[in-house]
């Protein structure tokens, strides 16, 4: 029960998102709810809840916001992450997705795979780290870690 079954996204302080932008956020969504892990631990303050749970995710006064909600739309708690912590791995997401769409232009396979390579070490690393912030707030595997890192940072790309 411990999984996400909705997630929208507020726009409001996000770049208006080209047509391929919008695209790319909407099968962000899709992947992260298809199969993930998202688990609320007990503490103080917040309404317990075993989920399922939906997020809205969003940036806040600089700073990324996971409000979750229960099912039936009752708030839960609202996390608040400084994207300071993130900014580069996000940055660096974004240049190695570009060559990478650039090179499966033009270059060969072994070229591409090296590439594709290091794509996925920094996705590896932004997930990692996306953990690491969420510690203790919310709980997520791996994979749900990395495709959310993926959402956040399509939030980011302006097209």
């Amino acid at each position: 029960m411990s999984h996400l079954i909705h997630i929208d996204l507020e726009e409001q302080e996000l770049a208006v998102p080209t047509p391929e932008i919008d695209q790319e956020r909407k099968v962000a969504i899709f992947d992260l709810l298809e199969e993930n892990s998202f688990f609320l631990p007990k503490r103080a303050g917040i309404l317990s809840s075993d989920g399922p749970y939906k997020l809205i995710l969003g940036i806040r006064d600089g700073r990324l916001a996971f409000d979750v909600k229960t099912e039936s739309d009752s708030p839960i708690t609202i996390v608040a992450l400084s994207l300071t912590p993130l900014r580069q791995v996000i940055k660096d997401y974004a240049q190695i997705c570009e060559a990478y769409y650039d090179a499966v232009k033009t270059l060969p396979p072994a070229q591409i795979e090296v590439i594709d390579m290091g794509r996925r070490g920094i996705h590896d690393e932004g997930g990692r780290l996306l953990q690491e912030r969420l510690d203790n707030k919310i709980i997520l595997d791996k994979q749900t870690a990395r495709r959310l890192f993926t959402l956040i940072c399509v939030m980011h790309f302006k097209g």
